[in-house]
């Protein structure tokens, strides 16, 4: 194997809201970017009248290479990083520049997030795709590995799929136990990440399945409630090991993406009314 690196002065990809400016070079499965806050610059003021929400609902993982900048969290505490300090800053924040010099940062997470939410749109009430995935035999897997090795399995896959999410530009909503629930503006993005979650899975030994559906949801900060939630989870509670199953609207949305689907007939979900036509994907190019 052979190393692979870019040049950020020629990025894949330029994302710039006002007073920020993000350059993205993809690494296979990681995304790095160089992040530039103006001077002045302030979440709060400048993105949040374009994306909505009350707080900020990205992940940032990096380093500050030149500048400050600082966060406000929801509990009212503040923080500030400085140069060469590194960081992880949580879902559910305000995020500034401060002094008067531009915040210069270097990240690895949260990159495409803002630019999702942008697309998704500012209402409450929204159609999100939803992807569940979920870790297949995970208590006889901890019990095999023991729980100090099941932790660190554990975490690398959630920081796995978290990379891919993030890669395809969904959001995380929460973790599920061993498995995730994300957000996308399309099923034809989820379908692909959910096939990459798989392939990263597989390659640490271990087995995914996961379910994706298309529905109305209400957006409550970084929260996503109603039943199309239900709907997806229980879609994918009936997807076999490494199985991506799909339900009928998803698969009618993306059928001039590529994708291949088998049709698996009609089901009953678990608290719901009347017959699902759900669909396997297979022949996923993820990109």
């Amino acid at each position: 194997m052979e190393p692979w690196f870019k040049n950020l002065q020629s990025p894949d990809e330029v994302i710039r809201f006002p007073g920020l400016t993000e350059e993205m070079v993809d690494l296979g499965d990681l995304t790095v970017g160089r992040v530039v806050q103006e001077p002045g610059w302030r979440w709060s003021t400048h993105v949040r009248p374009l994306v909505g929400g009350e707080w900020c609902q990205a992940r940032h993982v990096g380093v500050v290479l030149s500048g400050a900048f600082g966060v406000v969290m929801q509990s009212g505490k503040e923080y500030a990083m400085r140069r060469d300090d590194a960081y992880d800053v949580p879902p559910g924040h305000d995020g500034y520049t401060v002094g008067d010099e531009p915040a210069v940062l270097l990240e690895w997470a949260g990159l495409r997030t803002i630019a999702g939410r942008q697309r998704l749109g500012a209402a409450n009430r929204v159609v999100a795709t939803l992807l569940f995935t979920d870790l297949v035999d995970s208590t006889a897997t901890a019990i095999l590995l023991g729980d100090v090795a099941w932790r660190e399995r554990l975490s690398a896959h959630l920081e796995a799929s978290r990379a891919e999410i993030d890669h395809f530009g969904g959001r995380e909503v929460t973790t599920t136990g061993d498995g995730m629930l994300a957000t996308f503006n399309a099923p034809a993005l989820a379908l692909p990440c959910a096939a990459e979650i798989r392939r990263r899975a597989r390659s640490d030994g271990l087995e995914v399945r996961a379910g994706v559906h298309v529905g109305e949801v209400d957006m409550d900060g970084a929260a996503v409630r109603g039943v199309a939630v239900h709907e997806a989870a229980r879609i994918m509670g009936l997807a076999g090991p490494g199985e991506i199953l799909t339900s009928e609207v998803a698969r009618n949305l993306a059928s001039g993406s590529g994708l291949a689907f088998e049709d698996r007939g009609s089901h009953t979900l678990k608290g719901l009314p009347g017959e699902w036509r759900l669909f396997s994907v297979v022949d996923v190019d993820a990109t």
